[in-house]
């Protein structure tokens, strides 16, 4: 994909993500994506949005810089939302998180095939 395609491809995932559409969001992903650090497979990447949406129901990104280049992509976001469900043990604390989040994509097929990016640390330190 070119550079281009790169920035509008994301802007659709990420109107997926914000509208909490996990069909949508699956078609932008490989059946088999690897993950660095966490769980591979479409399914598991599914599994932890569903998690984070039940927990955060008002949960969005925005986009603050995207850069592509070749068949990857490197995103930084602000994820902000309200705390109202259970999330991973912790119980709802009502608390409005807001966190920085990069991440690199390496995008085959009009699909993630390889992700790496930051980890939920500094959303659950906001939670404690």
């Amino acid at each position: 994909m070119e550079p281009w395609e790169l920035h509008a491809w994301h802007a659709d995932f990420l109107d997926a993500c914000n509208t909490h559409d996990l069909e949508r969001i699956r078609e932008h992903l490989a059946p088999g994506v690897r993950r660095a650090h966490l769980p591979g497979g479409a399914e598991a990447w599914i599994a932890d949005l569903a998690e984070l949406f039940h927990a955060f129901p008002d949960w969005r990104w925005k986009r603050i810089q995207v850069v592509a280049e070749d068949d990857r992509i490197a995103v930084h976001l602000r994820g902000s939302g309200t705390h109202v469900r259970e999330f991973r043990g912790i119980a709802p604390t009502r608390r409005r998180v807001n966190v920085a989040e990069f991440a690199m994509h390496r995008v085959e097929a009009g699909r993630i095939a390889e992700t790496s990016g930051t980890e939920p640390h500094e959303l659950l330190a906001q939670l404690r």
